[in-house]
């Protein structure tokens, strides 16, 4: 799925998830993340149109408890997300947050430019 189908530009984050959905329980990262959805790297297969039900882990270590629905996927790959029950309005406002947070760090990162990137990371 292009992003031309996206309402909403997602974010490169890599997120801690623990999801649950037709075939069971597993642990995994999101690959990008927006208010909207989310892209979950994973190898286990899902069925486009399942509903999943997963936490993401926010850098406080508290959870946001989340419910979606598989827009897409690419096997052995990952599989994209559309949100569509967030388990509070505390969770949303969490989820809102961290994205924002995440913009912040990427126009940041794109400011210095990625020698400077690369130099912060290694100190």
């Amino acid at each position: 799925m292009g992003n031309e189908r996206r309402k909403q530009e997602r974010l490169q984050a890599y997120i801690e998830v623990l999801w649950e959905g037709a075939s069971g329980k597993y642990q995994a990262r999101t690959g990008d993340i927006h208010t909207g959805g989310c892209f979950i790297d994973s190898i286990v297969e899902v069925a486009v149109g399942e509903i999943i039900s997963f936490k993401l882990r926010l850098p406080n270590e508290n959870w946001i408890e989340v419910k979606g629905v598989v827009a897409y996927k690419y096997p052995n790959v990952g599989f994209g997300v559309r949100f569509v029950g967030i388990s509070s309005e505390a969770g949303r406002q969490s989820l809102e947050r961290l994205v924002k947070a995440e913009t912040y760090r990427a126009e940041k990162k794109d400011e210095r430019g990625p020698e400077e990137s690369d130099r912060s990371n290694t100190r």
